[in-house]
């Protein structure tokens, strides 16, 4: 078996926090299901195959996966005699353009690509592997769609259409399926994919809390128009989700996610679970004076805090605010 084709196992009763494992080695372990290969890992974490393969290696030797089987293509101790390689047979060679190192997209470029539309979406449907994940590559919906009805097909495959696929139409085909969208790791890359649908990254949002959601658009891997999206998502979730939730944001943020919400407020649930705590941090109490909708009662609510009473600055920028009810100006 070849390094590239080994799909490492996880062993589930081994406790990750138990091992001895860095972060990227624990992201590493948290992309292993016992399907997807070495090669796919490799292209779904970007890691160069050498850095991969050491910690894999790394990951066994700390009985967090199963040991690789015997590779046939590593070589022997030192000393060993070696036959010579055979070079294979010229027709062999010119048809097959898997030969090692090469990649799935390159599979797809060499061989697939040449063909007609039609005909790929005809193999797309029956493929196995190398192919299928090779198919992956294809920039036409069509041919993703018939992808997405393999029966081979599973998250390695979707991982692989949610990063690299160009065409919205393609992307949303993967969207219909609701069993692939509850993978994070094809969320998180249908996220940071400038071509991901609007309407599919809104509901992928719409099933996360608040906080996530505002995390989402403060991400630097997402392209700034998937940053909209997810603020957009974040207002209105913002205007319809439970107080609990609405006050856990701000609470979590310290008020910073209070800048994204210019024009929405609170209602007087959510400003009564405010009120009734002993506030301490003073970011928070800044962006509440910040924030043009922080509602007079909890205007009132800051300026009794012992904090405030002691630092006349936030006094001064509460009073200000256009809420502050005139009985405590």
């Amino acid at each position: 078996m070849k390094r590239d084709d080994w799909r490492p196992v996880p062993i589930s009763h081994r406790d990750p926090a138990a091992l001895r494992l860095t972060p990227v080695d624990a992201y590493v372990l948290s992309r292993i299901d016992g399907v997807t290969s070495v090669a796919d890992l490799a292209l779904i974490s970007g890691m160069p195959a050498e850095s991969l393969q050491t910690i894999l290696e790394r990951l066994a030797r700390e009985g967090a996966i199963e040991q690789s089987p015997a590779v046939s293509d590593v070589p022997r101790a030192a000393g060993t005699l070696r036959a010579p390689a055979q070079e294979p047979p010229a027709a062999e060679a010119a048809s097959s353009p898997t030969t090692e190192g090469a990649t799935h997209r390159q599979l797809f470029e060499t061989k697939l690509h040449p063909l007609e539309e039609g005909e790929r979406e005809r193999l797309a449907v029956m493929a196995e592997e190398p192919e299928l994940s090779a198919f992956c590559f294809d920039p036409t919906p069509r041919v993703i769609r018939a992808v997405l009805e393999n029966p081979k097909m599973g998250l390695p495959h979707a991982r692989l259409i949610a990063a690299h696929h160009g065409n919205a139409v393609g992307l949303d085909a993967l969207g219909e399926k609701a069993a692939l969208l509850q993978d994070t790791e094809v969320q998180r890359l249908l996220l940071r994919n400038p071509q991901s649908p609007a309407p599919m990254l809104q509901r992928l949002l719409s099933r996360r809390r608040l906080a996530e959601v505002y995390q989402t658009t403060q991400s630097r891997d997402l392209p700034e128009r998937n940053r909209r999206t997810a603020l957009d998502a974040l207002r209105r979730r913002f205007a319809e989700t439970a107080s609990e939730e609405r006050v856990e944001l701000i609470l979590r943020t310290e008020g910073r996610a209070l800048a994204a919400l210019a024009g929405l407020s609170l209602d007087a649930k959510a400003a009564g679970l405010l009120c009734s705590r002993t506030l301490t941090s003073v970011l928070l109490v800044e962006n509440l004076a910040r924030w043009p909708s922080t509602p007079p009662p909890m205007i009132a609510h800051l300026l009794k805090q012992p904090m405030v009473l002691r630092m006349p600055q936030l006094r001064t920028a509460l009073k200000r605010h256009p809420n502050c009810p005139a009985s405590v100006k």
